[in-house]
């Protein structure tokens, strides 16, 4: 029985990667970060180890401890965090003042880098979870209206724009005008923030970078994401199709169709 290890941050998604990767006869090692988990991984991983998300230095000498050779990094972590009073270790402090940019994949690659030194690959986030991604269609029981279309591929095309830059990973949208770029803030506060300025009928777009690294920050779209397009009135969320996570997918499309919102899943390159 191979060993894993799983560094788990907020949401649905390391509790349904620590039962898949259990299903393919992995022994799962999980060590929850104690500021972001919010989903227990108790009865679900062998063992469970809560770490600090600045404690850099305990975490590699629990996984090597233990024996751990591979691990995935899966769940929200707030990048806020980096800019508030965090508790760092000495080994998090030289890693971050190492870098020339604090983006999201300048820090996840440090940290990759940081574990393969010590013999630690990081395993794609997708591994065992290669079902949760849509094909291209629409996945609502509604096709959307050319208007609505028009907007979905307008806001794919700007959401692409903004992945590029590393600057996030989702865009809100209306009548072709880009109402709020997801940053440092995260896409539940993006979508909240797009709502209040265009008011209802606004279209979300959540896409991967084009330089997507599989091994971490892969786009989940889930109950919270669902819940804030409830909020704001959305009219649309228009996602990646092969690239993006769909969380409890039957639950997420009966409650747009009874919402009034179309998802749609997009090909990389949709026609103009």
């Amino acid at each position: 029985m191979a060993r894993i290890g799983l560094i788990a941050g907020k949401g649905e998604l390391p509790a349904i990667w620590a039962r898949a990767a259990g299903e393919k006869g992995n022994e799962v090692y999980a060590f929850p970060l104690v500021e972001e988990a919010d989903n227990p991984l108790e009865g679900i991983a062998a063992k469970v180890s809560y770490v600090n998300i600045g404690a850099l230095d305990s975490l590699i000498a629990q996984l090597s401890r233990y024996e751990i050779k591979k691990v995935v990094m899966i769940g929200k972590v707030e990048k806020t965090r980096f800019f508030q009073d965090l508790n760092l270790d000495g080994r998090m402090k030289r890693l971050l003042a190492g870098l020339k940019e604090l983006n999201d994949d300048a820090i996840m690659l440090a940290i990759v880098r940081e574990l393969a030194r010590e013999g630690i690959e990081v395993i794609e986030q997708s591994t065992y979870l290669e079902d949760l991604f849509p094909e291209p269609e629409v996945l609502t029981s509604h096709e959307p209206d050319e208007e609505l279309l028009a907007d979905m591929r307008y806001g794919f095309k700007m959401a692409r724009e903004i992945g590029r830059l590393d600057i996030g990973q989702t865009v809100v949208v209306k009548d072709r005008t880009v109402l709020a770029v997801e940053a440092i803030e995260g896409t539940d506060a993006a979508i909240q923030r797009g709502g209040s300025l265009g008011g209802p009928g606004v279209v979300v777009a959540k896409v991967s970078k084009p330089r997507q690294d599989w091994r971490f920050d892969i786009p989940t779209v889930g109950a919270n994401t669902l819940s804030n397009l409830i909020a704001v009135k959305a009219r649309g969320l228009v996602i990646e199709a092969g690239k993006t996570f769909l969380l409890a997918r039957e639950r997420i499309i009966e409650e747009a169709d009874r919402n009034g919102i179309v998802i749609m899943a997009m090909d990389s390159n949709p026609p103009e």
